[in-house]
């Protein structure tokens, strides 16, 4: 099992806290990473030393694909979830929490759990099992480390291991490029909120409406017409709303959701990977773990206030593919705008982010002329030259029009302005103007990596 160098680096950051006696240790990854052949990888290497292991997911379709991945790499196991043969003799075990949850006095005790999608360890079953096994070793995956409401996992982990950024991914060939088009401003303003997010039955009466659904398949038709795209919808009537107005337009589409009977939605899977379908709409089902490389363009059509939630669906178009040479996001929710680019740099901790830094705007501005979305900053637009007016100003959303987020000028004006800034105050400094939780330990890390880049 051979592990790419980065995954390598976490491994081993990984087995130093357990070596200091630190047995709650949280790795977040981009979603793409390869976090589960990372995991495979610890949980054979503990076999071999006769260790008991779990990997505990908590949907089926990543019990599916944890076990496909273990299985590409020799790795025997057993399964705990309903409907699978159990196989209780075995060292390794893929776990499903709800099952997990009511059997695990049935397997013996295990030495390590590794706990995949860690941000739901708040959750009832999920705490409870914890609980159970206080002398195991627990390692966290995740790639965003807190929960739906911004506040961290420190509850539960005390060492964090943070590895490669996205932008890092992108530029070396682990993750897909991608183009992000955003529309003008949804009125959100009468939508509560409760515990972090959107009040759901609220957000369906403001974004299932023909006219957002009929502009979603007008761009979808425009920018990525026969790729296959997965769309993010805010109820169940939503998406099946969604779905039939891609038919209606000629479009193969299909509806899944976790009530969805497990066969049915299996098959829909397979099509869709398949190519037979083109569009896959779902309700929070496909947010994490949905493993299909093929996926080429990411419809989002429910606003979130959860920055997790958000990386989680633009992280769905991501992975690599043959034929892909970019990812497309059609973000009908405004999402960017509220969160930032997928591939900002984002400093994440084990305390989460405080209330300040999780209302800080993420300042994208739209062009007037060519509705290309960029960070504010520059003075021109990268995509038509436009020379932007030096007062700031709303600009008038255009017939639904989508605009490209200009990704690579945000990228390359925090790159210039972090590589004119050379000193630890000065970086200090830009880290408390970007409302990084922590600006010290990143300005320490910058010049760490400076000086290995010097001696190199």
């Amino acid at each position: 099992m051979q592990l790419r160098p980065y995954q390598d680096e976490s491994v081993a950051k990984i087995r130093e806290y357990m070596r200091q006696g630190i047995k709650q240790i949280l790795l977040t990854s981009p979603t793409g990473s390869g976090k589960t052949l990372e995991t495979s990888h610890m949980l054979k290497t503990a076999a071999e030393r006769g260790m008991s292991s779990w990997f505990v997911v908590h949907r089926r379709e990543l019990i599916n694909q944890s076990t496909r991945a273990f299985d590409g790499e020799g790795v025997p196991h057993g399964i705990i979830s309903a409907n699978f043969e159990s196989n209780r003799t075995a060292l390794i075990q893929i776990a499903s929490v709800q099952t997990l949850v009511r059997r695990f006095h049935k397997y013996r005790v295990p030495n390590l759990i590794v706990w995949d999608e860690c941000h739901h360890i708040a959750a009832n079953s999920w705490s409870k099992i914890f609980a159970q096994f206080p002398n195991a070793y627990h390692i966290g995956l995740t790639a965003t480390p807190e929960r739906l409401d911004g506040t961290g996992l420190d509850k539960w982990f005390r060492a964090m291991v943070n590895g490669p950024s996205v932008s890092w991914l992108i530029e070396n060939g682990y993750l897909s490029p991608y183009k992000i088009y955003a529309p003008g401003e949804i009125d959100l303003s009468k939508v509560r909120t409760r515990m972090g997010d959107y009040v759901g039955s609220e957000l369906t009466s403001i974004v299932d409406r023909p006219s957002i659904t009929g502009d979603a398949i007008k761009h979808y038709k425009k920018l990525a017409d026969g790729k296959r795209a997965v769309v993010f919808c805010a109820s169940v009537a939503h998406s099946k709303h969604v779905v039939e107005q891609f038919k209606q337009a000629g479009v193969p589409a299909e509806h899944v959701d976790g009530e969805t009977d497990t066969a049915e939605r299996d098959m829909a899977i397979r099509r869709f990977r398949d190519g037979e379908i083109k569009v896959l709409s779902n309700v929070e089902l496909f947010g994490e773990g949905f493993d299909v490389p093929c996926i080429e363009v990411a419809i989002l059509l429910r606003p979130t206030k959860s920055l997790g939630l958000y990386l989680q669906q633009v992280g769905r178009s991501l992975r690599p593919s043959p034929g892909k040479d970019h990812a497309i996001i059609l973000d009908h929710a405004n999402n960017c705008r509220e969160h930032g680019l997928p591939d900002d740099d984002r400093m994440w901790t084990l305390q989460g982010r405080d209330k300040k830094e999780r209302k800080a705007p993420s300042g994208v501005r739209i062009c007037p002329k060519c509705f290309g979305a960029s960070r504010r900053g520059p003075t021109k637009c990268a995509l038509c030259g436009h020379i932007f007016a030096v007062e700031s100003r709303e600009v008038e959303q255009r017939d639904g029009e989508l605009s490209e987020v200009d990704a690579a000028a945000v990228r390359w004006k925090q790159h210039i302005e972090q590589g004119q800034t050379r000193t630890l105050e000065g970086l200090i400094a830009l880290g408390k103007k970007r409302n990084y939780k922590n600006p010290y330990w990143w300005a320490q890390n910058v010049i760490k990596h400076r000086a290995e880049k010097m001696v190199q």
